[in-house]
């Protein structure tokens, strides 16, 4: 696996995320993803599993210091008096020190003005609770607000990104700001699988439709990608996507199946407008 290299951070190309992931799940699947050599772990506050997380870290057996280790601050806690008691209360849920990328998750959902949450979140910084920052689903014009208030470089823009979405203004923001992309939704909620342009790809490779998507997104400059599975059989077929390359006619394909309707995730009272 090769790293993304954005603002200082080395981010492992390929994510373990937890999203809707239960404690059981989390304890089953997460240390056998490490053992088998997953080295980025993404999870956050709102999505409950944080101590089992941390629990599945330190059952693996792998050290510490060779996971890159992700969670984010839920919308309800960006205020001033609550940002940074909410990050010490997630450490200690994960049985750490310091997470290695800290992000805001959501634009939207809080009145606190963007200048204190970035305030906040450089705060974590300084204070040795995360080692980078960052933020989660903004628009172009929230990635450069966001980059001109913040103090520390930003790493990355987590974002939804699948072949049925185009996010071509994102990443030229990254580019720009010296930015990764780390995606999440890959398989875009089961689509991806049944695809037969993916699937006809992955036959020219002795790979499934799921490894193509995968590949495509880790063969983009700047672009990290979060994979998710709550079954031990798919993990290998997850790693196994940096034994093979696409073509450049593949690439061009698998970007020619973005469509207009193709987002996916975009809650009412979270999301920005979108580019």
């Amino acid at each position: 696996m090769h790293n993304v290299t954005a603002n200082g951070a080395a981010i492992p190309a390929l994510g373990f995320g937890t999203f809707r992931m239960s404690d059981a799940e989390v304890a089953e699947v997460l240390p056998e993803a490490l053992k088998l050599g997953f080295r980025h772990v993404d999870t956050a506050q709102v999505y409950g599993n944080e101590a089992a997380v941390g629990a599945a870290i330190r059952a693996s057996g792998v050290p510490r210091d060779e996971v890159f280790l992700t969670t984010k601050v839920w919308v309800t806690e960006f205020a001033e008096a609550d940002l940074l008691p909410s990050v010490e209360e997630s450490l200690k849920k994960l049985g750490v020190d310091h997470v290695d990328l800290l992000l805001l998750h959501w634009p939207h959902g809080n009145d606190t003005p963007r200048e204190v949450q970035i305030a906040e979140l450089n705060k974590s910084v300084s204070k040795g609770v995360a080692r980078h920052i960052g933020v989660s689903n903004y628009n172009v014009a929230g990635m450069h607000e966001a980059a001109e208030l913040s103090n520390a470089p930003l790493v990355t823009n987590q974002v939804e990104y699948h072949p049925y979405l185009s996010q071509a203004p994102i990443l030229k923001a990254c580019a720009d700001l010296g930015m990764a992309l780390t995606g999440y939704y890959g398989m875009a909620d089961s689509a991806v699988p049944q695809d037969e342009v993916l699937q006809d790809i992955g036959a020219a490779h002795g790979k499934t439709a799921a490894q193509v998507a995968l590949r495509w997104l880790v063969q983009q400059p700047r672009v990290v990608t979060l994979s998710k599975t709550a079954k031990l059989a798919r993990l290998p077929e997850n790693f196994g996507i940096f034994d093979f390359e696409l073509s450049a006619a593949q690439m061009t394909a698998i970007h020619g199946l973005g469509r207009p309707d193709g987002r996916i995730i975009s809650p009412k009272d979270l999301a920005p407008d979108w580019d």
